[in-house]
Order: structure tokens, then sequence, then C-alpha cells
């Protein structure tokens, strides 16, 4: 198989390509950077602001070439158009996803985009249709969702171990980054509910066992800022099961679950996070009593990957695929219908 990057991104280097070059099917590897009309899709770019952009790309796509072989492509284009791949990585910019993704599937190129797939209902849709239509493996990169600590965690619930449970905290957010990160961007699909609420959101619908529904939202805004910055919610199921979600992006970094039982409570942090050969725990507090339970590392971005993969090669696989991906997004959908937010991208 040949795999496609377009765009040399830190989270490509540091995360996906470890857990690519484990898989021995891939026989080779691409990164394209972008050329003067493909990096915001303006054709209006300021020229110098431009140059220092795709300079900083070359020197990055080299890093790739000397670490893991790639070679390197400019323009996005280029790398879709010439037939030179069989599956494609895109981690753009969310709003920017649609985009390629489109033409990638349009190429008959199998493709994986990072989350969110795109920064809408209608255009993820869309992307779902075509990939049927093209019989193409469309997967969005949740990768926590893969992680064995998630199982291990819903095995703990469901064996009663703290009792019925009453009430499901999830929470994820961290501090300011640097004023022009794209996640502070409108034009490029910025906000916290398309970043850091996407992972709540498909955690809280897995929890409910695949039948969440948004009950309640609420997100917050920071002076001198475009984007919603922090946001909660209420996800219930037909059982009236309940899970509250919070998440930010101009906050105290959290990364937990807590479930409140009638016989203790379980906490784990690192739940939407865990990288490669971290080991995550988790503890159980019964009547001020607490103990702490190890769990596995694992790698959920080559779980990912091989869950991508699956798709590529099993049709049902895919289609079932393509559900949870519809799924994900009418939550997001309705989380920002009921919180005010305005879902926007670049086509």
């Amino acid at each position: 198989m040949r795999i496609g990057i377009i765009c040399p991104s830190e989270i490509a280097l540091r995360r996906f390509l470890p857990a690519l070059s484990k898989f021995e099917e891939v026989e080779k590897i691409y990164v394209s950077y972008a050329s003067k009309k493909e990096w915001t899709g303006s054709q209006n770019e300021n020229s110098d602001e431009y140059e220092k952009i795709q300079e900083r790309e070359k020197q990055r796509a080299e890093e790739f070439k000397s670490k893991y072989n790639a070679e390197v492509i400019e323009g996005y284009n280029n790398l879709l158009d010439k037939k030179l791949i069989d599956a494609v990585y895109i981690p753009l910019p969310p709003a920017l996803h649609y985009k390629w993704a489109r033409k990638a599937l349009k190429n008959g190129i199998h493709t994986l985009t990072e989350k969110p797939s795109t920064t809408n209902l209608k255009d993820t849709k869309e992307l779902v249709k075509l990939a049927k239509e093209k019989n193409l493996a469309l997967h969005e990169n949740y990768m926590f969702i893969y992680h064995s600590q998630i199982k291990k965690i819903s095995e703990v619930i469901n064996n009663k171990e703290i009792g019925e449970v009453r009430l499901i905290r999830i929470d994820f957010g961290f501090p300011l980054r640097e004023q022009n990160d794209f996640r502070y961007k409108k034009e490029l699909g910025g906000g916290a509910l398309l970043d850091c609420g996407g992972y709540t959101l498909k955690y809280a619908n897995y929890l409910l066992n695949g039948d969440a529904k948004v009950i309640s939202a609420n997100a917050g805004y920071k002076k001198g800022f475009e984007v919603e910055m922090y946001a909660s919610g209420t996800l219930s199921n037909k059982k009236g099961e309940i899970v509250q979600v919070s998440f930010g992006m101009d906050n105290d970094y959290r990364c937990n679950i807590e479930v409140w039982g009638s016989k203790g409570t379980l906490k784990s942090n690192r739940i939407l996070t865990a990288p490669d050969g971290f080991e995550p725990s988790y503890t159980i507090t019964k009547n001020s009593i607490i103990q702490e339970f190890k769990m596995h590392s694992d790698d959920a971005f080559y779980k990912s990957i091989s869950k991508f993969f699956e798709c590529i090669n099993d049709k049902q696989k895919r289609i079932s695929n393509y559900e949870e991906i519809i799924n994900q997004e009418k939550l997001v959908n309705d989380f920002a219908k009921l919180s005010g937010i305005k879902l926007k991208g670049i086509k």
C-alpha cells in the first residue's frame, strides 16, 4: 500500500508515522507541502507570509524524508492527481478536511482525516455519500476510542464494581496556546467544540451505548477571540442515563473521567490522550478508602490506522464506520445548535 500525507504536520511526524511504520504492508510513503494557493484555500495569500509558510513546511517535510524515507511532493493537488497513492492521511486544520477529503475520494483514494471529519453535518454527509459511491474507506481519527483503557473502564462500570451509576463526568481542557494557533481562527474551523469538545461527545456516546442525545449545552467566549473558548453540556440516552461533559481551550489542564456510583467513585486521567507507552491507571474510592489500579499501555494511533485498513478491506466495516462518523457529526451539530455556536468552514 502507498500512503500519502497532506501537510507535514506535527502530529503526523510525532504520532502517525511511528504507528504507520509498524505496518509491513506499507510499501511507500509520500508527504506533500502546500503550493501557494493551497494553505488556506485563498488565491490572494500574502506572498511574503506564504513564503514563510512554505519554507517551514519544506523543512518539516525533509524531516519526514530523513526519518521515514518519505518522498516529498510540492502541492497537495500533485499528490492526489498523479495516482501515486492508494490512501491518504489529512492532518490539516478542520475547515480544510472537506476540500481535500472530497478531492481524494473523487480520485479513488481511501481517506483518513484527523478529527473532526469536517466542520458541519452537511459536508460530512456528502463525504460519506461519496465514499459509499466509490466503495472507499473514510475514517475519522478519534484514536483514543481504540485504547484498551476505554474498554477496561467500561468493564469496571458494567461489572457494578462501584454499584449503580448515578452520574458520569468527562472533562477535557488545556491552557492557551500561541495567539496564531488555528484553533482560534473561525475560518480554519477553530473553536473548543470542534477541537477538544468532539472527544468528550465521542466518549459520552460510547458510554451511553451509541444512543446519546444532547439535552443541554452552553458555550463561553473570551475577549479578543472569535471562537468559543469553553463549553459544557449534558447527554442522555433512552434509558435516562446521564453524561456531563466540559471542555475548553483556556483552562487548567484536565483530561478526566469520573463515574459516581451508589457504592463508590471511579476516576481516571489522561483518558482521551494517553500516548504510546503510557501506563494509565484508575482509582476507586469507597467510604474514603482509595484503591489504585494500573492498566496496560497501548498504541491507540496504531489501532486507529488498523481500523482504517480494515475498512479498506472489508465492506461491512466500511459501512459501519460511515454510520459512526455521521452519528458523531450529528452530536457535534446538535451541541452547536443548543449552545448557539455557529459552525463554519472553508470549502
